[in-house]
């Protein structure tokens, strides 16, 4: 069984903490700029809220990180840094995925929504998408993921997915093989690092959709 998850909703329908994904979507959607995030205990939620949510996304850490009753040495996120996660519909099979500064939340670059993909892929080109917009950049800034297949595929720069290429996500595929090419084409000095979840809550890049 799922373990509870409480969304606090900082600017939407009707701002508060809301005990299901459900109360929490019904007072985003639609709303434009909605703030909002997952917390994995009504404590943390009600001390996030109690902040703005700018500071949120940087001290709701370390206050997660002791509600939950961790050592004090426990590593925690670096920042600057950018944040990137993927979101996948299991009926419609749509995927998007994005990347955030990990400290404020603020979106960088959004895609989507694909047809026919899958989490991994959709973590694999957010990694990808970072390394490509911090080069130009000349940014060495570290990029967080949650998911470490993700991540392992970016390093052998090759996608290794049971996903078939259909006529739906044939645009997927292609970008898929250009990323794949400008991993080979390319060299980065950006430590790609395992955001995680079990201490820091969700990755700050996270849709609020599980």
């Amino acid at each position: 069984m799922a373990k509870q998850k409480y969304y606090v909703v900082w600017e939407g329908v009707k701002p508060g903490i809301y005990g299901s994904w459900d109360e929490c979507q019904q007072n985003i959607k639609g709303f434009p700029n909605a703030r909002y995030k997952a917390f994995p205990s009504i404590q943390a939620a009600e001390a996030a809220y109690k902040q703005p949510y700018e500071n949120v996304i940087g001290k709701a850490v370390n206050l997660e990180i002791h509600l939950e009753g961790l050592e004090e040495n426990q590593p925690k996120p670096i920042f600057p840094s950018l944040a990137v996660d993927a979101a996948c519909n299991m009926t419609t099979g749509d995927m998007e995925y994005r990347g955030v500064d990990a400290q404020s939340g603020k979106e960088i670059f959004r895609l989507g929504p694909f047809k026919d993909g899958t989490n991994n892929i959709g973590e694999f080109l957010a990694i990808v998408h970072g390394l490509a917009l911090l080069k130009q950049k000349n940014s060495n800034l570290p990029i967080y993921s949650d998911s470490l297949t993700a991540i392992s595929w970016v390093r052998k720069k090759k996608v290794n997915t049971k996903q078939m290429e259909t006529f739906n996500n044939a645009k997927l595929f292609e970008l898929i093989g250009r990323a794949e090419k400008w991993l080979r084409e390319n060299t980065w000095t950006n430590k790609l690092l395992k955001w995680e979840t079990h201490a820091w809550g969700e990755i700050p890049a996270d849709f609020g959709r599980k």
